[in-house]
């Protein structure tokens, strides 16, 4: 897996513009508050805690999560949100998922469809694409002085994750879903500070594509992104960035 570039990408996603940011922080509010509406205490509602730390990864103000959690007793209180997963194929070959948290299916099937076309990919059925990927807890904390590679692995282990990756400049902590909250929980009380936090889909194997179908994939990918409904987007495509690391 190419994490030091693709870590590097995520930081430059937060140095975007403050619409950009904007948009981002929108899409966690929203979980956060489709998860409070489990609960408002973190320490009791583990998904609410899982999507606090996804926030606070992404650089999201306080103020924006508690006024987030406060929502789900007032305007989403009503609105029954739904998680639904979308896969299809990008230019040459390439897999794609795409998470959606929406209150209205047809609405979204009908523009991710689109965004799909409209990128020069296509949306397929369920299951045509997720068999190649993974699905894992991540956990990214920044390399330091302080922090070696053995102290590192042996503090996940510990804590009961699964893997440890070592990348220039970070190490990515794999766990299995049901372990991800506790393990976070766990590293969270060693004061580590976390880059990414959330459970993922992670490709078994990346793709190459030309320069021409890169652009193109990544124009479909921004399209994708920037739909209000849609949360994530996974892919298996090595990004010019990453060429180097593979």
């Amino acid at each position: 897996m190419s994490g030091h570039s693709k870590w590097h990408n995520i930081q430059a996603k937060k140095g975007k513009a403050d619409a950009a940011r904007g948009r981002i922080f929108t899409k966690i509010g929203r979980e956060i508050a489709v998860a409070a509406k489990l609960g408002s205490d973190p320490a009791l509602n583990s998904k609410l805690a899982d999507a606090i730390a996804k926030a606070k990864a992404a650089n999201m103000p306080n103020d924006n999560i508690i006024r987030s959690i406060k929502k789900a007793s007032g305007e989403l209180s009503s609105t029954n949100y739904e998680v639904l997963t979308y896969e299809g194929y990008g230019v040459g070959g390439s897999a794609v998922i795409v998470e959606t948290l929406t209150d209205n299916k047809n609405r979204t099937v009908g523009e991710v469809r689109h965004l799909f076309d409209k990128g020069g990919g296509a949306m397929g059925a369920t299951g045509c694409v997720s068999f190649m990927f993974d699905k894992k807890g991540v956990i990214v904390v920044e390399r330091s002085a302080t922090l070696t590679e053995d102290a590192m692995m042996e503090m996940a282990i510990e804590c009961g994750a699964d893997d440890v990756v070592t990348e220039d400049d970070v190490f990515v902590v794999y766990t299995t879903p049901a372990d991800f909250s506790e393990v976070r929980k766990a590293l969270e009380a060693q004061n580590l500070v976390f880059l990414e936090a959330s459970v993922q889909m992670v490709p078994q194997n990346k793709v190459e594509l030309s320069e021409e179908d890169t652009a193109k994939f990544l124009k479909m990918i921004d399209l994708l992104e920037d739909n209000d409904d849609v949360q994530e987007v996974w892919h298996n495509v090595i990004l010019p960035e990453e060429e180097d690391e593979d």
